[in-house]
């Protein structure tokens, strides 16, 4: 039988009619569809409109631990396949206050990143925007919209997490409990404690982030990461300069991240300084900037990896099996 795989990974995809025709396929794919209907219902009632993200742009988000961009000719003009639609959620605050996106993202990852059980090449976020929010807002809504999507599958899809042979009791307990909270350095010295070395002023490793999901047990977020780990929209913290005021959200039983998030930097002068700090060359968000001048709303919101959230909810050994159609770093796939 043949499959796909890139030199050196060890990490095989089933051909595609396999992988589609599969009965544990089948179940995750209901799964995914359990959680999309459960996150679309209650942004509605919660005042979010949905709106349809672009697939290309000028510029994207620089923000993308180590992946490439990619870039297509647009009529003699370089535009870029979006890599995160935050800068379009920032803008999108002009139509409406409350907006959310299910967005498809594509990062050419590191080969290594094939193996890490989490990355794909190919992907989807639930992002989420709101005018006017704190970062509490958007870590409130986002640990709404996980134990929402946690219920509905518990409730609707039993028989499919039966099929993925997921151990329901830890997901009901998750379910059952208010998602805890820890700071940046704080996880930097549980990691250290427990022999996994983080560098203070970087973002936590993937490995660092797997072994404290599996520590903590239960959902749970890290906040104030150091200011230079994260993009320039992130917005520094007036009471401690140096810190951002974002945040990550982290799965239990050793799945890793889920999502990212932070109140957004909306002061012009400031986030043109906020670029060049972090090497980004302002020129090149020339309409990004031209609205921010206009006035964008001052909001918080977050992305959720949607394949990421179905793993972890399925408990799936790998992101791939959560899409249709999986594309791996280095393995080429249809």
């Amino acid at each position: 039988m043949h499959r796909h795989e890139p030199s050196g990974s060890g990490v095989q995809l089933p051909p595609l009619w396999e992988h589609l025709a599969h009965p544990r396929t089948r179940a995750v794919m209901s799964i995914q569809n359990a959680v999309l209907a459960a996150t679309r219902d209650l942004l509605g009632t919660e005042g979010f409109i949905e709106l349809l993200p672009p697939v290309m742009g000028p510029v994207t988000d620089p923000g993308i631990r180590g992946s490439k961009q990619i870039d297509v000719d647009y009529y003699g003009h370089r535009y870029r396949l979006m890599t995160s639609a935050i800068l379009y959620k920032q803008a999108a605050l002009l139509n409406h206050e409350r907006v959310f996106f299910v967005a498809p993202n594509i990062r050419l990852e590191p080969l290594e990143t094939a193996s890490t059980q989490r990355h794909l090449c190919e992907f989807h976020q639930l992002d989420v925007e709101m005018a006017g929010a704190t970062r509490q807002d958007a870590m409130a809504m986002a640990e709404k919209i996980v134990l929402n999507a946690i219920r509905r599958v518990l409730d609707t899809a039993a028989t499919q997490l039966g099929k993925v042979g997921r151990n329901t009791a830890a997901l009901a307990d998750a379910a059952a409990k208010p998602f805890t909270s820890v700071t940046h350095a704080e996880a930097v010295k549980l990691l250290h404690n427990a022999g996994c070395p983080q560098d203070e002023a970087s973002e936590l490793s993937w490995k660092g982030e797997a072994l404290l999901s599996a520590i903590v047990g239960t959902p749970f977020f890290v906040t104030d990461y150091p200011k230079g780990s994260r993009g320039f929209y992130d917005r520094e913290s007036t009471e401690v300069p140096g810190l951002l005021r974002n945040f990550d959200l982290i799965a239990g039983e050793g799945y890793g991240e889920l999502a990212s998030g932070s109140e957004r930097e909306a002061d012009y002068a400031r986030i043109v300084l906020r670029m060049r700090e972090t090497g980004e060359n302002p020129a090149k968000y020339a309409w990004y900037l031209g609205m921010m001048k206009q006035g964008i709303p001052a909001s918080a919101g977050f992305g959720i990896g949607l394949e990421r959230l179905v793993r972890y909810i399925a408990g799936l050994e790998s992101t791939w099996e959560a899409s249709a159609f999986p594309k791996l770093p280095g393995i080429v796939s249809p």
